[in-house]
């Protein structure tokens, strides 16, 4: 097997990560492409917290990752080695965490908040993309993703925005964007803007990477 061709994805909180990648997972089958998310790395240290200890308790930072696990499973896929790796399911007493098998395949899509800022991470991204969106606009989408799907409230979330999400963003997100091969405005709330993007890049890779 040639070596895999390995796709970075970063962005804000709120940028529209999630459904970009699920549109761009679209166009490929499951031994084409695997995707090696960073949610997945948190040290698992929520579940013994108090609602207050979680609310100050800042998720945005690099060491809040088990950075060392994080690269060692990308490379055991660069190596054509499978991995299992627990499902992180940001405290949410409700979720079950499924055991996830990676396999490795001829494109590898790594996605996550510091991907650019580990180094062994970054040294092995063959593309890097991008993806922004007005602080407005993602602010919005983080405030509903966090009432609906994790059980904040709307007080923690917004306390979590602006101490601990914004700043991160600057220091450990925004400057890589310029280095990036692709950035991704993500302001519209139309899904077909997306989907016409991914189209033009798996395109771009069924011909140059696949073929």
């Amino acid at each position: 097997m040639n070596k895999p061709y390995v796709i970075g994805v970063a962005g804000g909180s709120g940028s529209g990560k999630t459904f970009f990648l699920k549109s761009f997972l679209e166009h490929f089958t499951a031994d084409e492409v695997c995707l090696v998310s960073q949610d997945d790395y948190y040290f698992p240290v929520a579940h013994n917290m108090t609602k207050e200890e979680n609310k100050e308790y800042n998720f945005d930072l690099p060491s809040t990752i088990d950075h060392e696990h994080f690269e060692s499973d990308i490379f055991k896929l660069l190596n054509n080695q499978s991995f299992v790796k627990q499902e992180y399911t940001f405290n949410n007493s409700n979720a079950v965490p499924k055991m996830l098998e990676i396999k490795p395949a001829p494109i590898i899509i790594v996605e996550g908040l510091f991907i650019m800022h580990f180094g062994k991470i970054k040294d092995v991204l063959d593309m890097t993309i991008f993806i922004e969106a007005d602080e407005h606009i993602a602010l919005h989408r983080r405030l509903k993703r966090d009432l609906e799907e994790r059980g904040y409230s709307n007080e923690d979330a917004y306390y979590k925005w602006v101490n601990h999400v914004v700043p991160a963003y600057k220091e450990y997100l925004l400057p890589y964007r310029d280095v990036c091969d692709r950035v991704i405005v993500n302001n519209t709330h139309e899904a077909a803007d997306i989907i016409r993007i991914t189209d033009e890049i798996s395109a771009e890779l069924r011909k140059n990477v696949l073929s």
